[in-house]
């Protein structure tokens, strides 16, 4: 509303200064009066649109029922009432003044006066210019009776005739020759072609050029006869007119172009004094306006300000409002209300912080959750899947998407946990824990130890399942490795006494034996030490598996270590195919058990295939990370399912004369060495194994 006051109060200055010029410089009021219509209907323009978008925003208020906007139109209309009739009376006493002005301003005629004038001034101007014509054609005549025309004679006839200059030229306008009082200029101004077109058609031509401030010249062009070669030439003769007469003929003619301006432009006064008052009289009203919404605001602010907080708090908003800086009821009203609404926005922020903390710590918890390798799943109170972390995604090799909205015993790809689940609330009560095994995408089953537990105050159901497939094989292995060196120490003291004791009987007893008696003693005797020679194998295989020493690590490369155990398999039933990756990085390993690890792979594989046609074992490296990986496959049978689950234990083999510790010891060493191994198989038939191994640390650092 200020900026409304003061756009108001610059039009009014503006409107003014314009009647002020217009009505004291009636010279400057018709040159600018296009400038003066054009300014005053913009001024207009933009009064009547502020006054409309104030108009139209109050009724839009007093249509919707806004608070305040029924004492700002009362007072509106009461200062605006107030404002017409003054200016009504003043519009009316301004227009009659002013109208009756004008018209006395163009009593007195004086167009006789000026059109006098004018007609002297041309009447002096033309017995000027038919003097100078007569000239010129005495002096045609004089040059008329010669071809050539010598300066001294067209310097004579000059001075004669009392010009300024005299110039001979040809119809095409070339001087032939040329006489001149102004000794400053060689030649004075030359006619147009049009100009000697029109003097050869109407036998002379006259002319008057310039202006009072530079001063009026006449022009006379003249045909010279024909000589006697028959070329036609023209004079021109060039004389200023006096100063005098220039300059009053010059003053006249303003003085009435001026007058004639004025008297086209008396309606035009009019109407501009006309627009002035009346625009004069829409600034009054709009003023009166602008201070009526002025004052309703300041009346009404406090008001509006407290039904604004009050809707703000209403709908949560506690921001505080504007308040008045008076010292009046109404001012204190409203610093109270802030100081209320200050302190609910600070107990909201107290609410929203500890909100935000315990979001917080929902969202920690929730991460700790996601990140956890024990699978957690969260269920409603009807088992329906509410939340499950990637750790239960991980050990289930399943995303859990498309069974969230299903009830617990409808997870058909899951249907042994889900009734283990199922089956553990209903007959375990609110806390239980059991051991099962399931199924894997690998093909080797895995073995879950699953915990349950009822969410307090009825909010649903928690599961917590560990994968502790390789804490049973690492147990197991660990007791293995215990018996194994028991039993090492145990049987290998016997064995060599037995051996001996059947030696010294053979070579005792054979020289009293008959030939069939003897061959059987040599026969038994051999057999035990055979065995006995077996069992002590077994007996090293033993003490191998129960004390591994520790890996010697060592910078290692894999792709030269591979191609260096494959040499020693050319010409076998299965000749490995062997694809290195090139840029394979080194590896941290011990050779020695490495080569150990290839050899049992390589003869497990040839194994595998004894009785194939087309055998093959297929061996390729690669980088995966931060390992190195070897995958060694075959085409043969692969893995029987029950031996793919405890395939790294002792003792598990399918054949015949194996002791089954050769993937057991393949999988201690891979483990020394922090590394991992993997059984598969494969889709299109036979097995596959994939062992990675931590590469170089200047292999690292180098990526």
């Amino acid at each position: 509303m200020k900026i409304l006051l003061i756009a108001a109060a610059a039009a009014g200055a503006i409107l003014l200064s314009l009647l002020t010029f217009a009505s004291a410089n009636t010279d400057l009021f018709a040159r600018q009066y296009p400038l003066l219509m054009g300014a005053n209907a913009i001024i207009a323009v933009a009064l009547l649109v502020m006054v409309g978008m104030q108009l139209r925003i109050l009724r839009r208020e007093y249509r919707r029922g806004v608070f305040g906007s029924r004492l700002k139109t009362r007072l509106l209309l009461i200062l605006a009432s107030m404002a017409v009739l003054p200016g009504l009376l003043v519009y009316g006493v301004s227009m009659q003044f002013a109208v009756n002005s004008i018209e006395s301003w163009f009593n007195v005629r004086v167009d006789s006066a000026l059109e006098g004038g004018l007609t002297l001034g041309r009447n002096v101007l033309d017995s000027l210019q038919a003097d100078h014509a007569a000239k010129a054609r005495n002096m045609a005549l004089y040059l008329s009776d010669t071809n050539e025309i010598q300066p001294a004679r067209l310097d004579r006839l000059r001075e004669q005739s009392g010009v300024q200059t005299a110039t001979v030229l040809t119809s095409g306008g070339q001087v032939i020759a040329s006489s001149s009082s102004d000794l400053s200029r060689l030649l004075p101004p030359l006619p147009t072609p049009v100009q000697l077109r029109q003097a050869q058609r109407r036998q002379g031509l006259s002319w008057v050029d310039g202006d009072a401030e530079t001063g009026l010249t006449l022009h006379v062009l003249a045909p010279v006869s024909r000589g006697m070669l028959g070329n036609e030439r023209i004079l021109q003769l060039t004389q200023p007119v006096p100063a005098a007469i220039s300059h009053s003929a010059e003053n006249v003619e303003a003085a009435y172009r001026s007058y004639q301006e004025l008297q086209l432009g008396k309606r035009g006064l009019k109407r501009i004094y006309t627009m002035t008052l009346t625009l004069a009289l829409l600034l009054a009203l709009l003023a009166a306006a602008a201070a009526a919404f002025f004052l309703a605001k300041r009346m009404a602010q406090p008001l509006l300000i407290l039904a604004e907080g009050t809707q703000a708090v209403a709908a949560g908003d506690f921001t505080p409002r504007a308040e008045l800086e008076t010292p009046d009821e109404m001012g204190v009203l409203t610093q109270s209300f802030n100081r209320m609404t200050r302190q609910l926005a600070e107990a909201k922020r107290d609410a929203e912080r500890h909100r935000e903390e315990l979001e917080a710590a929902r969202g920690y918890l929730e991460s700790v959750l996601a990140n956890l390798s024990t699978g957690v799943l969260a269920f409603d109170t009807d088992f329906r899947l509410r939340s499950a972390n990637r750790g239960a995604t991980a050990i289930l090799d399943d995303t859990l998407e498309d069974v969230r909205q299903l009830p617990l015993l409808e997870w058909h790809r899951h249907t042994v946990l889900a009734e283990a689940i199922a089956g553990g609330f209903e007959e375990r009560g609110p806390e239980w824990q059991l051991e099962l095994e399931i199924g894997s995408a690998t093909g080797a089953p895995k073995r879950l130890l699953v915990r349950g537990s009822v969410l307090p105050f009825a909010a649903g159901y928690v599961v917590v399942f560990d994968d502790i497939s390789d804490l049973i094989v690492a147990q197991r292995s660990a007791a293995w490795g215990e018996v194994a060196r028991r039993l090492a120490h145990e049987i290998k003291n016997p064995l060599t006494p037995i051996q001996l004791s059947a030696e010294r009987l053979q070579f005792k007893l054979a020289g009293f034996l008959n030939a069939e008696n003897r061959e059987m003693l040599e026969r038994s005797t051999q057999t035990i030490v055979s065995q006995v020679q077996a069992m002590k194998n077994m007996v090293n295989d033993f003490r191998d598996y129960a004390r591994m020493p520790s890996p010697e690590l060592s910078v290692l490369d894999l792709n030269a270590l591979v191609d260096e155990v494959l040499r020693l398999y050319e010409g076998s039933h299965a000749q490995p195919v062997f694809h290195p990756d090139p840029h394979l990085p080194m590896i941290t390993a011990d050779g020695n058990q490495m080569r150990q690890v290839l050899h049992n792979l390589l003869r497990n594989a040839q194994d595998a295939l004894g009785n194939l046609d087309a055998p093959c074992i297929d061996i390729q490296t690669g980088r995966a990370g931060q390992y190195a990986m070897l995958k060694v496959s075959d085409n043969g049978g692969g893995f029987a399912p029950q031996t793919l689950a405890r395939a790294f234990e002792p003792y598990v083999t399918t054949k015949p004369r194996g002791t089954g510790l050769g993937l057991a010891i393949v999988k201690k060493i891979i483990d020394e060495h922090k590394g991992e191994i993997r059984l598969a198989n494969r889709a299109s038939g036979g097995a596959e194994i994939v062992i990675k191994l931590p590469l170089a640390e200047s292999a690292v650092a180098a990526t």
